[in-house]
């Protein structure tokens, strides 16, 4: 009788952990979210947004690049204080743009971190839902640098689930454009070059 109790609850435990989530799952979130209809419509908003000042600082790097060019092909004919003008200028006008690239990129920053937080929190919902109707123990965010997965199979990826059931639950107008690329850094100028010295006249 007692070992026919015993044996009773043994299944019952077995059975007990059987129901219980054990899949496991990883997903690349920010991957996710640029990959949405929704992503997809913000980014080209953003882009549309950086155009002009991008624009602006592409015409001072060129006009910075043009003064530098002035400087190096007159630097054997034209007088020191022409160079030391010109070279005056180039520095002031270096040191502005830089500071409006670091305003233009601290901006983009910060217009992309409200895409992901806004999209985000719409799809941590839908990844809640995903989870539990599939029976996931574990969902692993592996877009961070620093995430402690090494491996993954493609058969525990769930990032295309995810943004597909995403755009089912919150569809956009038909003909969304494609992924459009996040901006990019513009290159500082080159370096001003030294004014080369001129022998004293005899």
């Amino acid at each position: 009788m007692k070992s026919s109790l015993l044996l009773a609850g043994i299944v019952a435990l077995a059975a007990s952990a059987l129901a219980q989530p054990t899949k496991v799952g990883v997903i690349n979130i920010q991957n996710a979210i640029v990959s949405t209809q929704d992503g997809q419509k913000a980014i080209k908003t953003l882009e549309e947004k950086s155009a002009p000042r991008r624009k602006d600082l592409e015409a001072k790097q060129a006009a910075i690049a043009a003064l530098q060019n002035t400087l190096k092909t007159s630097s054997n004919t034209a007088s020191e204080d022409t160079k030391r003008k010109l070279a005056g200028d180039i520095d002031a006008q270096t040191k502005s743009f830089n500071r409006l690239v670091e305003d233009a990129q601290a901006e983009a920053e910060a217009d992309q971190a409200k895409l992901l937080n806004e999209i985000g929190g719409k799809m941590m919902a839908v990844i809640d839902k995903y989870a539990t109707d599939k029976g996931y123990a574990l969902v692993i965010d592996v877009s961070a640098q620093q995430s402690p997965v090494l491996y993954a199979s493609n058969s525990v990826d769930i990032t295309r689930d995810i943004v597909g059931l995403y755009d089912k639950n919150a569809p956009v107008a038909a003909g969304a454009p494609a992924p459009a690329a996040m901006p990019s850094k513009l290159a500082a100028p080159p370096a001003t070059p030294p004014a080369k010295k001129t022998a004293p006249a005899k």
